[in-house]
């Protein structure tokens, strides 16, 4: 909740100060009214460090309560509700703060007579070009809650694909993670104790022990420096990124990579699929479809031959050539769309080839890591034999020497 500062006026023209709660500055200006106040003024309150923390970093606006909003407002508009009520019930119901001071925007954009469409495209960062789209495909046909109840369905299996995907790397990520931390405080703390106990015995040192020796003294003196070299690493390839034909070589790597690159493929076969089935499902043309489609794709590849084949097919070629000349689309996926296309039916035909690339992902995933668990215990016991070897190797030489 969010407070306000207000100064009114009651009945008999008493002028009062004081402090509201409420979700927007809709909802305070109404309360005051249900008391029998007149509004002069009403000011957002400076909030603590407290509230900021909050609303700033506990209350931001993911997919859940996107889809949550989604599903909520289908169900009220085909019960019945007009769409103001819908939003003034979801706004109060809601206990994310930035989500609730969202739809309250959009409620007030939507009764100073702008459409919902309209409404949600000055929130880009909440509702994609997709959503946009759809919900403006259901407002020009009339059949808005079937188009949301749709989007709810397309955001809610998005929704356990990326948890799923999330489920499946929190194991590599923490082991890797946990290798690099433990490696980084034995070199730049621990090491460098135990070769100053040899170098004090004048040990007899094999050569894994001086290579550890000299690591180890140039990570605990000039430890900034790799940590300037990392960032400057990281500002260079983000500097290539934002060139187009830096995106297309970084997009090319990926896809090169043996796991990795058959899984992002499938991620983004997916992603484009589902998308381009749902539009098209909704009454968006073919040509609006892939344009729209181009917001969901993170890859530059992607971008690049959705973008190409959008270009053919409005010259008049079909949908099916068009990908087949590409050659980021493998060979189904314009077999089945040609079916498609012939068929009259190339929205389930799309959603269906969605869920197979879906599969392919999880597939993807799965051996991903399957591969990473052996190659993470190999990589440890390179470590740790290397590190016995350097450290356990002049312990013996000094009690061989006693």
């Amino acid at each position: 909740m969010l407070k306000f500062n207000y100064y009114v006026k009651d009945k008999q023209g008493n002028p009062k100060k004081g402090i509201v709660e409420a979700i927007g500055q809709t909802q305070a200006a109404q309360i005051l009214r249900e008391r029998g106040l007149i509004v002069i003024s009403l000011q957002t309150r400076t909030e603590g460090i407290i509230s900021f923390f909050k609303r700033k970093f506990l209350s931001r606006v993911g997919l859940n309560e996107v889809v949550n909003f989604t599903r909520q407002l289908s169900t009220m508009i085909n019960a019945g509700l007009v769409i103001t009520d819908a939003l003034t019930i979801l706004r109060t119901q809601t206990e994310n703060l930035n989500m609730a001071s969202i739809i309250d925007s959009i409620q007030k954009d939507i009764e100073g007579g702008s459409s919902f469409s309209k409404a949600l495209e000055k929130n880009p960062a909440i509702f994609d070009p997709v959503y946009v789209a759809l919900v403006r495909a259901g407002e020009t046909a009339g059949v808005l809650d079937k188009i949301l109840n749709r989007l709810a369905d397309n955001l809610e299996k998005r929704r356990e694909f990326v948890n799923k995907i999330k489920s499946a790397m929190v194991y590599p990520i923490i082991i890797v993670g946990g290798m690099v931390v433990v490696g980084a405080i034995m070199m730049i703390f621990v090491i460098p104790k135990l070769l100053d106990l040899y170098q004090e015995f004048e040990a007899n040192l094999p050569l894994a022990t001086i290579i550890l020796m000299s690591l180890s003294n140039f990570l605990s003196k000039f430890w900034w420096l790799v940590i300037i070299v990392i960032l400057a690493v990281v500002w260079l390839i983000k500097a290539v990124a934002k060139t187009e034909a830096g995106k297309l070589k970084i997009d090319a790597f990926f896809f090169s990579l043996p796991v990795v690159g058959r899984m992002r493929k499938a991620m983004m076969l997916t992603e484009f699929t589902r998308t381009l089935g749902l539009l098209i499902g909704s009454g968006v043309l073919v040509v609006d479809a892939l344009n729209v489609s181009l917001g969901a794709m993170t890859s530059a590849l992607y971008r690049k031959s959705i973008s190409d084949a959008s270009s053919d097919v409005e010259k008049g070629t079909a949908l099916a050539v068009s990908l087949a000349r590409t050659e980021v689309f493998p060979p189904l996926l314009p077999q089945m769309i040609s079916v498609g296309e012939e068929t009259g039916k190339l929205d389930e035909v799309l959603l269906k080839i969605a869920g197979y690339f879906e599969g392919e992902t999880e597939m993807a995933i799965s051996g991903l890591t399957t591969a990473i668990e052996p190659l993470v215990m190999i990589i440890l016991g390179l470590g740790v034999g290397f590190l016995i070897v350097a450290v356990i190797m002049p312990i013996y030489n000094l009690t061989s020497q006693f």
